[in-house]
């Protein structure tokens, strides 16, 4: 009998994909995901498995270093956000069934933050994507989402570790992982010759979205895309302010933390390097966990 587990994802941009790998490697070493809770990219994963359709989604986020990036990015350059998200997640419909979340095989719960309430937003029921676009807004990078009198934006501003949401069950173990944890970085090997290409593909395209985005944004305005990046590393130290005293409060079976240092937010190129940090420190973690159980 495959032992149960209640799972809980964390945002933290591109850090997020590392979370594939840890579902895979959970899954390998024979435990049975019963209920997930998430946040930001731990919302998008964690909601993408919920359907059953995470191998697909594996498969396309391999393939996206041989896409135009910005036929996936629907700019507004409103004074609410930069891109609307809505491309993305049409994009992925075409692979991902639209199904409410009461509907799912397993319990799955994601959290975002109502701006005009002031408080965390739930998502346990309705549609996925809107679930999903909602705990993925980032302030200033993706317009929010508006529902009913709340105005939502990513869940990681009031909490990115939400533990006291997941769905519990009876002998389950509590697995928790986090990737925004100030422990050293852990890297695969990869041929220098990987690196290079890797790297050099990325840099490429972001350059160009860069001056792309500062020449229009220096019509519309004096904000630079610096600008942005300096808000989003202030909220991401808050989020880690409130993550600890999260994690302090509950006390997880397996604590899954993977570096913040990993990459970037926005290192999506990095996707393949991520899903192996993730199994590679979830092995470890398990490893342990096992180790100290007999």
């Amino acid at each position: 009998m495959k032992q149960k587990i209640a799972l809980v994802l964390s945002g933290g941009g591109a850090r997020g994909i590392a979370h594939i790998g840890v579902i895979e490697e959970l899954e390998r070493q024979g435990f049975e995901i019963t209920s997930i809770a998430g946040t930001s990219m731990g919302a998008l994963v964690g909601g993408i498995y919920a359907t059953g359709k995470m191998e697909e989604y594996k498969n396309w986020i391999y393939t996206l270093d041989k896409l135009d990036i910005f036929k996936l990015l629907d700019f507004t350059f409103s004074s609410h956000g930069l891109i609307k998200g809505d491309k993305v997640l049409n994009k992925m419909k075409s692979f991902i069934p639209a199904k409410n979340i009461e509907d799912f095989d397993i319990d799955f719960t994601c959290v975002a933050t109502d701006i005009v309430n002031d408080k965390e937003y739930v998502f346990e029921s309705g549609d996925i994507f809107e679930a999903v676009r909602a705990s993925v807004s980032i302030p200033t990078v993706f317009v929010p989402v508006k529902k009913g009198n709340s105005i939502l934006v990513d869940g990681g501003v009031t909490n990115n570790i939400p533990i006291k949401h997941v769905t519990r069950h009876k002998n389950d173990l509590l697995v928790v992982v986090h990737v925004n944890a100030d422990v050293p970085v852990y890297k695969p090997l990869l041929s220098k010759k990987e690196q290079k290409i890797k790297k050099e593909n990325y840099l490429f395209k972001l350059k160009k979205f860069e001056n792309h985005l500062n020449k229009i944004l220096s019509k519309k305005s004096h904000q630079n895309l610096g600008y942005f990046n300096l808000i989003n590393k202030s909220i991401g130290l808050m989020s880690n302010q409130l993550s600890s005293l999260i994690l302090k409060e509950y006390n997880p079976d397996i604590l899954i933390n993977i570096s913040r240092k990993t990459c970037g937010i926005f290192d999506f190129y990095k996707l393949e390097e991520l899903v192996k940090i993730g199994r590679h420190i979830a092995l470890k973690n398990i490893e342990k966990f096992r180790n100290n159980s007999k």
